[in-house]
């Protein structure tokens, strides 16, 4: 009898082990699928404007709307989460990317690629990329960082093959085919969400499944903190702080993706070898991400990890500094390896930073409010950007502008955080002992589990800071 109980204890307890691995692959697949796609868009730069007779700020309006929607989509998505599960979320995600990409082969103007693959496609995007992490940190406790890190390898294969193949299809068969090929190819959502199903902690309990008669947001104050997280926002600091921090660093950060291949050609970059720099990027990323997680999962950096974050962004704006020197190939190319190490360090720890400063149990609402801000500077950062080289015709104001954003937003981060911990300690520092600690003792987590439907039983995740 004991045997059997504790088989079904063990049965009950998912998380770092059988099939959380093989959810861990789908998720690899799935953020190559989706924040991976978007790198490929620069491949296709120079023939939409020539298609559509388009400025370089029109034509990077239909990348820009894309990428801001595929983070800006977090409450719906947050919605979709809490009443459905991570699995119907990933899977209408899939179909949508499928359906607007289809839809962007038999468009007539670049307004129409604006609502296709910038909006319907970059929706679908958004549904099955941040279901996709949510479902991460229910199946995965202990090794939850490093399966964090090893997902963010998917973006990097997106990376390495996305412009590879979008350059070859785009000489064999032009844009609107490669675009339909595209369709099916995101298709393959719907399969990794079919992986992802409902984490089962106890026997009978479906930790994705909704209640029924569960009514969430019936006033419009309920609906901001469940989905939007605005109390996380107001009364966590650090959570307050990354938030602002990493939405400045998307008005730079996206530039050097979208620009660098056209930034290439202009300068006599044959087109293949400047789609070849985009790869360079995720491949060196496919080895360092993985060792980015171990590192930064190692205790000595738990709290510390931001620090890291923000020495990454740092990084990351100074080496754009190398494409203002020359924009010859073999100069590119370097920027293209210390970008990717610098990238590596953005893409392992911008979600298990966010893990950090909030608690589990409200990932999914943090997350949408953390996206839903750096959207809008998504969106805003390349269109203005490229309305500064139609004015100039000068791409040298890419790099500049990106590395304003980063670098600043870096310091801001480090300095910040460093200011807070002060703060803390000196807080720590000035209570005076009482004569009976144990009648005073104060804990910051509450030892039970709480009772709400939404938060795993199992995990309890205590904030950095």
């Amino acid at each position: 009898m004991s045997q059997g109980a504790a088989a079904a204890r063990e049965a009950a307890k998912p998380q770092d082990r059988g099939w959380a691995w093989m959810v861990l692959l789908a998720a690899v697949l799935l953020q190559g699928l989706t924040l991976g796609f978007p790198s490929c868009i620069g491949v296709f730069f120079t023939d939409l404007q020539h298609e559509f007779q388009a400025s370089n700020s029109e034509t990077s309006w239909f990348p820009s709307i894309m990428v801001a929607v595929l983070h800006g989509g977090g409450p719906l998505c947050s919605i979709l989460v809490k009443r459905f599960g991570c699995r119907f979320a990933v899977m209408l995600g899939g179909l949508l990317s499928a359906v607007g990409m289809v839809s962007s082969s038999f468009c007539k103007s670049i307004s129409q690629l604006y609502l296709t693959a910038g909006l319907i496609t970059g929706l679908g995007s958004c549904f099955s990329f941040q279901a996709g992490v949510t479902v991460l940190g229910y199946y995965f406790v202990r090794w939850r960082t490093l399966a964090n890190a090893i997902a963010s390898t998917g973006v990097s294969l997106g990376f390495t093959l996305w412009p590879l193949l979008s350059q070859h299809l785009l000489d064999e068969m032009g844009w609107r085919n490669t675009f339909l090929i595209f369709g099916g190819i995101l298709l393959n959502g719907c399969v990794c969400g079919a992986i992802m199903r409902p984490v089962q902690l106890a026997p009978g309990s479906l930790l994705q499944s909704p209640k029924p008669g569960e009514e969430p947001g019936r006033r419009a104050e309920e609906m901001l903190q469940k989905y939007l997280a605005f109390d996380i926002f107001c009364q966590n600091k650090g959570y307050q702080i990354y938030t602002v921090g990493v939405t400045w660093m998307m008005m730079g950060f996206a530039l050097p993706h979208i620009y660098l291949v056209p930034y290439a050609i202009q300068n006599g970059v044959e087109e293949r070898r400047a789609a070849l720099l985009i790869s360079v990027i995720g491949f060196i990323n496919i080895f360092i991400r993985p060792f980015t997680g171990l590192l930064s999962g190692h205790r000595v950096f738990t709290g510390r990890r931001i620090y890291l974050f923000s020495l990454a962004v740092l990084l990351c704006g100074l080496s754009n500094f190398i494409c203002v020197i020359s924009a010859e190939f073999n100069v590119l190319f370097i920027y293209c390896v210390i970008l990717s190490i610098a990238m590596s360090g953005i893409g392992a720890l911008t979600f298990q930073v966010l893990m950090d400063v909030v608690e589990m149990d409200r990932f999914s609402s943090a997350l949408g409010l953390f996206t839903i801000l750096e959207s809008i500077t998504l969106l805003i950062g390349p269109p203005l950007t490229g309305l500064l080289v139609d004015l100039t015709s000068d791409f040298h104001y890419v790099f500049y502008n990106s590395s304003f954003f980063l670098i600043s937003a870096a310091l801001f981060m480090g300095i910040s955080f460093c200011t807070l911990e002060k703060k803390n300690k000196l807080k720590e520092a000035s209570k005076v002992p009482l004569e009976n600690p144990t009648r005073y003792q104060y804990s910051e987590m509450p030892t039970e589990p709480q009772p709400e439907s939404q938060s795993p039983p199992a995990v309890v995740y205590i904030t950095s800071i």
